[in-house]
């Protein structure tokens, strides 16, 4: 483990906010940019004037969609030492038409009179049982790092002041519900985290009425160590969490009696990753998905298959069967001889297809060139889609860039628009992954805001063959160990 130790955080200047309403809810369609060949809706950005962030800056989306609703959440107005001023959100409810935006009450002082510093690491889920939508969160403070968990009963339009989940050093948390009507734990909600001070080691915990209360922290059967997991359900009630361990490896675990016991971790793949040039925070967090016949995806930034690991693809792996992870197929975005970097993927499944019919949206953030430096790298974004469970995929799609990395607020951990990002498929529809993108800055003040692709991107596969991975390369780099905090 590197020897990082979790930063003291400041509370936010208060005399400097402007006035905010609890909850900020007006319908968006605040303008259209064109990058590529891409129009681009902003759907929120940063109000705050706390003299203790870099403004206006949105970082780190992730988003989650059912029938008609996508909501997204997000860091807003990111502090160097981590975290934010407040978590934002945008919401949908008429299939990515329009948006609502605002910013969660009772967790910072700049909105409601919160009682933490700084906000971090936004995860969205919707218990379909309990017809409540659910925003985790992480609350900073001088003593502690907590587990939040915000509630809306009205389709994510407005929500509540959170519930705390979990208290302690904690980071990286995520969380996900059973949407399956007629799986034994319809209802359960599942959040996963993991503890900075106890070298992350990996906890989760349940709750059965809507995030309102949540059960006992529980270990992996192995007392796993590692972060950014991300769990999906199975349509039987099985949850399986997918991370990034301590050990260089994408590795999962399971539940399957609803979140009373977790069994012990089983490989997925070890990583071999390329650092990103310019001093950019990024790494090979997972993101993670399920289709209607229980099929898990998981994606990563990965250099296995370049000779010497000059540069990352974004590579794939799926599990049928709960125990045991398929072969590392690579995502053909361009050829292996290219120049091209991709990292920080965000995947989208289509929750009603499945098999070789799964429909699959990936969002991605890349480097048209991977060597570079913090003055001449260039930032792009973009897309790519199969119909057919990820075997051949369309043409890629630039969606936004190039930005420069002087137009990203800096961390701690160098330059930063989030360690993960996320796509929502919606079901028969289009895919809406939810990007931070960046126009230049005017003066000290930063113009890095959350977008949608207008309308949506469709999904439309091709004739792009995904590859299995080569043999043992022994020019690829091991990713280092992560750090101990990622806020």
């Amino acid at each position: 483990m590197y020897p990082f130790r979790l930063p003291r955080y400041r509370r936010p200047l208060r005399a400097t906010l402007v006035a905010l309403p609890a909850v900020v809810a007006a319908v968006l369609l605040i303008g259209s940019t064109a990058y590529a060949n891409v129009a681009l809706t902003r759907i929120s950005t940063d109000p705050f004037t706390d003299t203790q962030a870099q403004h206006r800056t949105e970082v780190e989306p992730d988003t989650f969609s059912f029938g008609a609703t996508i909501v997204s959440a997000f860091q807003t107005g990111r502090v160097v030492g981590g975290g934010s001023s407040d978590i934002g959100f945008a919401t949908s409810t008429n299939g990515g038409s329009t948006w609502t935006s605002g910013f969660l009450p009772g967790i910072t002082g700049n909105v409601g009179n919160g009682p933490y510093g700084q906000a971090s690491d936004a995860a969205v889920a919707f218990d379909r049982k309990h017809n409540v939508w659910l925003i985790s969160s992480l609350g900073i403070r001088s003593t502690s790092v907590d587990v939040l968990t915000s509630r809306s009963t009205n389709g994510g339009l407005t929500w509540s002041s959170p519930v705390t989940t979990a208290t302690g050093q904690l980071d990286k948390n995520w969380i996900v519900c059973d949407n399956t009507t007629t799986s034994p734990f319809f209802g359960n909600c599942y959040t996963e985290y993991d503890i900075t001070n106890s070298s992350d080691a990996l906890r989760m915990k349940t709750s059965s009425d809507g995030g309102l209360t949540w059960g006992p922290a529980r270990a992996t059967g192995d007392g796993a160590h590692g972060l950014g997991g991300q769990p999906v359900v199975r349509p039987n009630g099985t949850v399986l969490v997918p991370f990034e361990s301590t050990s260089s490896q994408i590795r999962s675990f399971r539940s399957i009696d609803g979140g009373t016991s977790w069994r012990s971790t089983v490989l997925v793949s070890s990583i071999s990753h390329h650092t990103d040039a310019g001093g950019l925070r990024s790494g090979a967090l997972p993101s993670a998905e399920i289709d209607s016949a229980g099929t898990a995806y998981v994606v990563w930034s990965d250099c296995r298959f370049r000779s010497g690991c000059p540069s990352n693809d974004i590579v794939l792996s799926k599990s049928t069967s709960e125990t045991t992870w398929g072969p590392v197929t690579r995502v053909p975005i361009d050829a292996t001889s290219s120049t091209v970097d991709h990292f920080v993927p965000g995947i989208g499944v289509d929750r009603t297809t499945s098999g070789g019919s799964a429909r699959i949206g990936l969002a991605y953030y890349f480097y048209p060139t991977a060597s570079c430096s913090s003055s001449t790298c260039r930032l792009d974004v973009g897309f790519i889609s199969s119909t057919n469970g990820g075997t051949s995929w369309s043409a890629a799609t630039q969606l936004a860039g190039p930005m420069t990395l002087s137009w990203l607020p800096n961390t701690s951990q160098g330059r930063m628009f989030g360690d993960y990002i996320s796509t929502s498929v919606r079901s028969g529809g289009n895919a809406f992954p939810v990007l931070a993108v960046a126009n230049a800055p005017s003066g000290t003040t930063f113009d890095l805001a959350m977008y949608i692709p207008t309308g949506g991107l469709a999904i439309t596969g091709g004739a792009r063959q995904a590859t299995e991975a080569p043999g043992a390369n022994p020019a690829a780099v091991p990713l280092a160990p992560v750090p101990q905090t990622l806020h």
